[in-house]
């Protein structure tokens, strides 16, 4: 299920992270990259010992705190910490692959299983030619160009990849999710059945069906959720 997200950051907040972006140094980013992916992987990173890090990691973790809707879609027990991106020049591509099932955490804490990846968009879509992020899954292929701000989220069993960007330089944060429920198919019944109760409670209020509606997803998170 891919889910895109608009205005997870403010205007404020996307300004200023694309300032300290602006002034950073990047590494190759193969740093983070398994065996697969890094045969096919050209970008560039900020490495785990950038000054700024810290500030943006913040900021990101902050905006997907406050975000309803990113809560409902991904329903997160543990998010691994934002990384940043950029394509552009010669390093420009991340042909397909799918990212590991399992990340070790960069505190040495242990490991973060893949439920669900994240791109945050942070350069606006005219600011660069390519670099769009093609998903493939039982849903179909897509490509998502977003706006600064916004966020694509979709199963982190997907195939995927970053086309070639030919021009200018393309900016995000990605970052990889293990949720409450790992079933992927649960999470998207959950999710559906969430907004449809968001409608319903628009249209018609809290009657005793809603009310009752509201209880079996409740008990369906329940049953579905490992905390």
């Amino acid at each position: 299920m891919l889910i895109t997200i608009d205005d997870v950051l403010t205007a404020a907040e996307l300004a200023a992270m694309q300032a300290m972006l602006s002034r950073s140094s990047w590494a190759h980013g193969g740093i983070t990259a398994g065996t697969q992916s890094a045969q096919v992987k050209n970008n560039q990173q900020l490495s785990e010992d950038a000054g700024h890090l810290p500030a943006l990691r913040g900021a990101v973790l902050a905006a997907l705190n406050r975000n309803a809707m990113f809560f409902t879609a991904v329903l997160p027990r543990r998010i691994f910490p934002p990384l940043f991106n950029r394509y552009g020049g010669e390093t420009n591509y991340f042909g397909n692959h799918v990212d590991n099932a399992m990340r070790p955490l960069p505190d040495g804490s242990g490991y973060l299983r893949t439920d669900v990846s994240a791109t945050l968009f942070l350069a606006e879509p005219d600011a660069y030619d390519g670099g769009e992020l093609v998903i493939e899954d039982t849903y179909g292929t897509q490509a998502v160009k977003l706006s600064a701000g916004s966020m694509a989220l979709y199963p982190s069993t997907s195939i995927h990849q970053v086309m070639p960007v030919t021009r200018g330089h393309r900016l995000a944060c990605f970052m990889w999710i293990q949720s409450m429920v790992r079933d992927t198919g649960q999470r998207r019944l959950l999710y559906e059945m969430d907004m449809a109760l968001l409608q319903l409670r628009q249209s018609h209020g809290d009657t005793e069906p809603v009310i009752r509606l509201t209880g079996t997803y409740h008990n369906l998170l329940r049953s579905w959720a490992d905390i």
